[in-house]
């Protein structure tokens, strides 16, 4: 087989399978997404860098391993997309702003190991809003990445890049991040599947930092089953991370391949839908909600009120973390420096290069932290942020005493316009209504797809969630979910893909 149309439409399970069995080589396997590549993003523009040398390097070092007969784990020779906030040796890492441009790490962060110990051909690096802060990577430095369902639709964020470069089929999976669904909303709005896997189950060493207590990196991919065979790859302890948690992966995998929701008790809550919701996006979660139940699981309303002050509480915990992050950014360490000319103070060189390197939304988040941590507000604003955050994690409690996944919209709406929301920031943060209060309490979330919206023909996602160290439970339903679903109506994405 060497049609690269039919080499890059596979899933990454059946693209190893036909690596290990010698029926394709890793080199073609790359050459075919490379080709990819070159055809298409130049309209959609999801990666930033391709590093087209080291991704031929590391497919023939695969197949020189299969050559000697050494056993090839279960993702080698696979093509993948990495966001561009993942240290990655000798390849630039620039978390799409200009603070950072060019900047080239000297090492790997833990995800990027774990990637190239599994034998995963890294093919670049994916446009993302600046610092992971937005939800459409209109705030990429580098400009805006398309939406391949349609290209003057924004693809989320902020990993959109990664989402855009599976639903354009220019590799078969993708590692994004998530701080309030900056997997799921990209995976929503491209009819891909996005992972948050539980907070501390994938080392953020090497992860430019946006919010420490709320981000967390993920698998991205066009099934569920890839999306578990990478989330293995990437999960479990790292003494380097000292947020990392000391257990077992759950597994997942295992869970993907047996998917069911016979006996489960599944939860709707009644906080995810009303006023800003899409008619054909509750139309296809209602329908995903009956296939359920059909598939034999129990439906539980569940009322969960804290998530209403989700919202509210989120754009003061994760400002305030980014505005200690980001302080490191000075201009005087590494990455872009600006005014250095022997007649400035360092004070004015790092005014001057923040000036000059920050965008207009990474600087609005950072006035909100530093004003929300400021004396005689931090109790106020900070503090009391932190308490309705504890009120979430209560909500969560109580409702996982009641049923083992809840289930839900994953955005209100399906993609929209490039440009629509860029003045309203309010109408822009609504994007992560549903998927804010996950990343409050530290819970695993799944998205995956449930059907096209009938207004606009655009891709609506399924958000499936489960407790702390439950992630397999994503797995087993989002396995149910999509079997069904493909059985049925065939698969949104396969199926319907719009060419480029």
């Amino acid at each position: 087989m060497t049609d690269h149309s039919s080499i890059i439409r596979l899933t990454a399970a059946e693209t190893a399978a036909n690596i290990a069995s010698g029926v394709l080589t890793a080199v073609e396997v790359t050459e075919a997404h490379l080709a990819r590549i070159e055809e298409v993003d130049a309209k959609v523009h999801a990666f930033l860098h391709v590093d087209r040398e080291g991704a031929l390097a590391q497919a023939r070092a695969v197949d020189a391993k299969r050559a000697r007969g050494e056993q090839l784990g279960p993702l080698a020779g696979v093509p993948l997309a990495l966001k561009d906030i993942f240290t990655t040796e000798g390849i630039p890492t620039t978390v799409g702003s200009k603070i950072l441009e060019g900047w080239i790490p000297p090492y790997d962060a833990t995800v990027t190991k774990r990637l190239k110990a599994a034998d995963v051909v890294i093919l670049g690096k994916t446009n993302m809003d600046e610092f992971a802060m937005g939800s459409s990577t209109e705030n990429s430095a580098y400009g805006p990445t398309g939406n391949p369902w349609d290209l003057t639709k924004i693809p989320g964020g902020s990993g959109g890049g990664s989402s855009a470069a599976l639903a354009s089929f220019q590799a078969p999976l993708a590692i994004g991040t998530d701080t309030g669904g900056s997997i799921r909303q990209p995976a929503s709005v491209t009819g891909t599947v996005g992972v948050k896997p539980t907070y501390g189950a994938v080392s953020r060493y090497g992860m430019v930092a946006f919010s420490s207590s709320l981000d967390q990196g993920g698998p991205c991919a066009r099934t569920v089953l890839d999306a578990a065979l990478l989330h293995e790859v990437i999960a479990g302890h790292d003494p380097l991370d000292s947020t990392s948690i000391d257990a077992p992966v759950p597994p997942v995998v295992e869970a993907a391949r047996n998917g069911s929701v016979e006996g489960m008790r599944v939860g709707v809550v009644k906080q995810f839908r009303g006023e800003g919701y899409q008619a054909g996006v509750i139309q296809r979660f209602d329908e995903s909600v009956a296939l359920l139940k059909e598939l034999g699981a129990e439906i539980v309303e569940l009322d969960c009120p804290s998530f209403d002050l989700a919202l509210s509480a989120y754009y003061l915990i994760a400002p305030s973390e980014c505005s200690s992050n980001l302080a490191r950014f000075d201009g005087l360490r590494y990455g872009l420096r600006t005014g250095d000319d022997g007649t400035h103070s360092a004070e004015e060189v790092t005014s001057l290069t923040r000036e000059a390197g920050f965008g207009p939304e990474v600087k609005r988040r950072i006035m909100l932290g530093t004003y929300a941590l400021s004396s005689g507000y931090y109790d106020a604003y900070y503090g009391s942020a932190q308490k309705v955050r504890t009120l979430i994690t209560r909500d969560f409690e109580k409702a996982f005493e009641q049923v083992d996944v809840i289930v839900s919209p994953t955005t209100p709406t399906t993609a929209f316009a490039i440009g629509e929301r860029a003045d309203d920031p309010m109408a822009m943060y609504l994007a992560d209504l549903c998927t804010i209060p996950t990343n409050l309490a530290g819970n695993s979330a799944m998205s995956l797809p449930c059907g096209l919206a009938p207004e606009d023909n655009l891709p609506v996602g399924l958000q499936i969630i489960a407790p702390a160290l439950k992630d397999d439970r994503l797995y087993k339903v989002g396995a149910a979910v999509e079997a069904a679903f493909v059985e049925r109506w065939g698969h949104p994405l396969i199926e319907e893909a719009p060419s480029l």
